[in-house]
Parts: C-alpha cells; structure tokens; sequence
C-alpha cells in the first residue's frame, strides 16, 4: 500500500511538472504570431490593401506634380521592410523554432537578399520614375546591410535602386536627418510606410496612449502626404504594449499582452 502511494504521488508531481514546463514552453514561443503572419502571407486582403495604398500614392503622385508650382525636383520617400519588401518569413522562421527576433536571425535573413517585392510596389517606382519624381530608400537597415539590400531591390526590378537613393541607419535610428538631406535638392511631396516613424519625426516618441493624439492631430495628412501600408507582426506600436521596456522576459510580455487587450 505504501509504494501505491509513492507512486501515486510521484506520478502526480511529474504530471504537475510536465504540464507547468508545456505551459511555459507556450509561453515563450513565439506562437503570439501565428495569426498576424498568416493574415500578412495568406490573405488577399493584405493584397489588397497594397495595392490600394499605391493606388492612392499614384493618384496622389500625379496630383501633386501637375499642380505643383515650383520647378524644384520632387521626390517620394519610402520605408523598405514591410513596405516595398516582403520579410515575413523570418517571422515565420521565429514561429518555427521558437525564437525572439535578434540582430543574428535578420542579419541571416537579409543576407539571403530573397524578400520578395509586395503587391504594386514596383510598379509604382516605376511610375514615379515615368512622372520624373525620384524615389528615395529611407531604411532603418544597418549600413552593413547595404549591399545586400541593394542587390535585392535591384533582382526585384525597383526603379532607383541605386546607392544614391539608398539611405540606411549609420547612428541614429530617427529618419529625421536622412529625410532632410533628400530635401537638401529635393521636395519631398508624398512618405510612405508602415510605420509611423516613416513620416515624420513627431512620431518618434510616442507616450502612454501609442501615439493616438498625433495621428487624430495630424490626420489630414493620411492618404494625401502619408500613405500608411499594414503591418500588424510588429513595430513602434508594441512599445507601449511592452511600458516602453527593453528585454522583458517572454512570460512578461505574454501577461502584458493579454492585459491590454480591450473586452466586454
């Protein structure tokens, strides 16, 4: 009788302990992204919308450079990551072996220069070639990542992919100071991105609220300077998600997650 109850004990305590390390282990995966990876790689929606925002960006374009009265050259300013190149499979790498986002895994990835052009990108380089407006690269890549990502825009037949037009991170992770210096020669007249960072630097630091009270300010410029492209994998909006704190455990930011979310 005594070793039925050891064993029944002992049984219990290893079933506890297997199912506390299962719950952990889902906690630190990265299967919080499943869904948004699926959305961005499996939908005709996020198609869709793609082509809808260089739609607009080309009617914009050609609004602007007909009704423009300055002989300045004009120039379009575009983020590259989630808005002319498609990386979501190192995402979709990370769901895969459970690993958080480094330096190491997209270094890995964007060396490959394999991200494949998103839905009406090209094309509407092209355009803006066509109507005589530069398109400039303005991306928070590392500088050593230059040559790579020059390759890889040129493979996938962007106008303007040159090092001219190619403006990469050297120190500051702001794209105030790149932006001013294409506006050196150049009036910038149309920004796009998937982040808000990609339009100005008022975006930058964003507080508690994620930045509301700036697009409700400046929500005249959406669809007409400003053409905001999806991306719901990540970016500066989970920062406030995550209280503006770096390297927080994943069973942390798990819990802050849920907390934010907005029931009935």
């Amino acid at each position: 009788m005594k070793k039925i109850i050891i064993l029944v004990i002992s049984g219990t305590v290893l079933f506890y302990s297997c199912k506390k390390n299962t719950v952990e282990k889902e906690i630190t995966s990265q299967d919080h992204l499943i869904m948004s990876v699926l959305w961005y790689q499996q939908s005709a929606e996020m198609k869709a919308l793609y082509y809808q925002g260089f739609n607009l960006a080309k009617f914009k374009l050609n609004e602007k450079v007909v009704n423009s009265g300055t002989e300045t050259k004009k120039a379009v300013v575009v983020d590259i990551d989630e808005t002319m190149l498609d990386n979501s499979p190192t995402e979709a790498k990370c769901i895969e072996t459970g690993e958080s986002f480094t330096n190491e895994n997209w270094i890995k990835w964007t060396s490959r220069a394999q991200a494949k052009a998103l839905p009406g990108a090209v094309e509407f380089s092209k355009y803006a070639e066509s109507m005589g407006v530069d398109v400039f690269y303005i991306s928070n890549r590392s500088l050593d990542e230059h040559e790579n990502t020059l390759k890889n825009l040129q493979s996938e037949g962007f106008a303007f992919a040159d090092s001219n037009h190619l403006l990469l991170k050297e120190t500051d992770s702001s794209k105030k100071s790149r932006r001013e210096k294409v506006s050196e020669n150049y009036e910038i007249i149309i920004l796009i991105g998937d982040n808000l960072g990609d339009f100005s630097e008022i975006f930058d630091k964003r507080n508690q609220n994620n930045g509301f009270d700036l697009v409700e300010q400046y929500k005249n410029d959406f669809g007409d300077r400003f053409i905001v492209l999806p991306n719901p994998m990540y970016g500066a909006w989970e920062k406030p998600i995550y209280e503006f704190k770096r390297d927080l455990p994943e069973q942390e930011k798990y819990k802050l997650r849920k907390s934010k979310l907005i029931s009935y």
